[in-house]
C-alpha cells in the first residue's frame, strides 16, 4: 500500500481499519498458538541405573552433553531397566526419559511410551562352574541361579525366558542378587549359575569373562530364540575377542541379546528429541564387540513404537537452524517463524486489500446520496398536481447537509463537490416546478 493510499482514510476509517487489523492479528495468533509447541524444558529427569553401572556411566555423559546446550539433566538412580520402565509409566515420577531394554515393555500397558533410539546390544551372559557343559536354559532346572534384583533389566528379561524353558521357582532356586553379588556367589560356590544382562564393556562382565573358574554358556538354540522373540537377536562372540593374549574366549560363543534403548513419554518435546539423539550419536556411535561403527543409535523398532520425531531426525538429521545456531537460539527462531508465518499469510493480503475496501466504502456513501437525489429528481419531473415543495426542500437540505458534514477523504472531494452541484441543480428544478404551479394557479 503506497503513501497516497492513506489519503483514502478518514479518522473513523482509520479506527475501523485498526480494529479490523487487531481482529485479524488476534485470529492469526490464536491459530498459531494451536500449533505452537511449548518452550522446551530446561530441566529433565533421566532414570539411569545403579551407581557404577553402564547405564549410570552413560547418563553422566548425556548430562555433560546437554549441559553444554543449557539443559540440566537430573540423574535418577534405580535398580535398572525394569524400574526405569515403571517410572516412565508413572506420571507422578517426574521421569522424562530412561534407559530401557528390549523385552520389558508390555502392550497395551506401555501405551504413551516411545523409543527414541536403540543404543547397543545387551547380551544375556550365563556363567557357570563345573565340568558338565550347559548349552540350554532347561539344563538349569534344579540349580541355584541368580536372576537379578526386582526392578532390574536382568530379572525382567531372564524370568520369562526361563519360564519358556520350564524353569521357575518350583524346580530351581531363583536368587535375587545384583550383578557384583551374583559373581561373588558363583565364585564362592553358593550359586550354580549367574545370569547377567549388559554390554560386553561392563566392568562386571569383563571381570566374569576373565575369571578362569567360570564358563560361559554357548546358546545352541540362539536362532530359535531370535525367531520366537521379536526383541532378541543372536550374536557371536568371536574367539579371542575379549583378550587375544589369554585367548578369551577360547572358541566362538553363540549368545542371545536384546538392545538397550532410550525411552521417553510420547509427549516429549521435539526439540529435546533432536538434542537427545545428538547426545546418543556422541555417546554410542563407536564400534563395539558386537556393534558395527555407525550401527547405533538406530531406529529399528525393538518393542516400543519409535518416536515420529526420532524417525524424522534419523532420516533428515538436524534442521538448518539447529545446525547453524545454538540450541536455545534455534528454538527461539523456530517458534518465531511458526508464530509470524500465519500473521504474514493473513496480514499481507489484508494490507493490500484495505485501500480497495476503503475506496468502496467511500464511493458507496456518495452513490447512496446520488440514489436518493435521483429518486427525488424523477419525482419532481413526474409531479402533475400541486408540488410538495416543503418536503422536497427538506430532502434536498438533508442530502446537502449529509454531504457537507460527511468526513470525505481528500481523494473523494471532487465527487462530493459534484454531488453538491447536482443538489443545487435539483433544487432549481424544484423551484421551477413551484413557480410553474403558482403561475398556473394565478391564471
Amino acid at each position: 500500500m503506497s503513501l497516497s493510499d492513506f489519503a483514502l482514510f478518514s479518522r473513523r476509517d482509520l479506527l475501523r481499519s485498526l480494529l479490523l487489523f487487531a481482529v485479524a492479528i488476534g485470529g492469526a495468533l490464536w491459530v498459531s498458538f494451536q500449533f505452537l509447541e511449548p518452550v522446551p524444558p530446561r530441566r529433565i529427569v533421566l532414570a539411569a541405573g545403579p551407581p557404577g553401572g553402564l547405564y549410570h556411566l552413560h547418563a553422566l555423559r548425556y548430562r555433560e552433553f546437554l549441559a553444554r546446550e543449557g539443559v540440566t539433566v537430573e540423574i535418577r538412580e534405580t535398580q535398572g531397566a525394569g524400574q526405569n520402565y515403571e517410572l516412565l509409566l508413572d506420571p507422578k515420577s517426574d521421569v522424562d526419559i530412561a534407559f530401557l531394554q528390549g523385552g520389558i515393555a508390555r502392550m497395551p500397558e506401555a501405551g504413551g511410551l516411545v523409543m527414541l533410539a536403540s543404543l547397543y546390544y545387551e547380551p544375556l551372559w550365563i556363567f557357570y562352574r563345573g565340568d558338565t557343559e550347559i548349552t540350554k536354559l532347561l539344563q538349569l532346572r534344579g540349580k541355584r541361579i541368580t536372576v537379578g534384583m526386582q526392578g532390574s533389566g536382568t530379572r525382567a528379561l531372564v524370568v520369562p525366558l526361563l519360564a519358556a524353558n520350564g524353569v521357575d521357582a518350583s524346580d530351581a532356586t531363583l536368587i535375587d542378587a545384583p550383578g557384583d553379588t551374583a559373581i561373588d556367589l558363583l565364585a564362592a560356590g553358593r550359586a550354580d549359575a549367574a545370569l547377567l544382562v549388559g554390554g560386553a564393556a561392563m566392568p562386571l562382565i569383563q571381570r566374569a569373562l576373565r575369571n578362569p573358574e567360570f564358563r560361559l554358556m554357548n546358546f545352541v538354540r540362539a536362532e530359535a530364540y531370535e525367531r520366537r522373540f521379536t526383541f532378541i537377536r543372536r550374536l557371536t562372540l568371536p574367539a579371542g575377542a575379549i583378550d587375544f593374549a589369554r585367548d578369551i574366549p577360547a572358541q566362538n560363543v553363540s549368545l542371545i541379546a536384546t538392545k538397550a534403548m532410550l525411552g521417553a513419554r510420547e509427549s516429549i518435546h521435539p526439540a529435546l528429541v533432536n538434542l537427545l539423539l545428538e547426545a546418543a550419536h556422541d555417546v554410542h556411535d563407536d564400534q563395539g564387540y558386537f556393534e558395527k561403527a555407525g550401527e547405533f543409535p538406530g531406529t529399528v523398532q525393538v518393542d516400543l513404537p519409535v518416536s515420529v520425531d526420532a524417525m524424522r531426525h534419523h532420516r533428515f538429521g538436524r534442521s538448518f537452524l539447529y545446525r547453524e545456531l545454538p540450541f536455545w537460539a534455534a528454538t527461539f527462531v523456530e517458534r518465531t517463524i511458526i508464530l509470524v508465518l500465519p500473521l504474514l499469510v493473513v496480514l499481507v493480503p489484508l494490507f493490500n486489500l484495505l485501500p480497495q475496501i476503503v475506496r468502496w466504502r467511500n464511493r458507496s456513501r456518495v452513490y447512496r446520496w446520488y440514489g436518493e437525489l435521483a429518486l427525488l429528481e424523477r419525482e419532481v419531473a413526474a409531479q402533475q398536481g400541486p408540488p410538495p415543495v416543503t418536503r422536497w426542500m427538506a430532502q434536498l437540505d438533508r442530502v446537502e447537509r449529509a454531504v457537507a458534514e460527511g468526513r470525505t477523504p481528500p481523494s473523494f472531494a471532487s465527487e462530493a463537490y459534484t454531488l453538491r452541484e447536482h443538489v443545487a441543480m435539483v433544487r432549481r428544478a424544484v423551484l421551477a416546478k413551484a413557480s410553474a404551479a403558482e403561475g398556473a394557479q394565478s391564471a
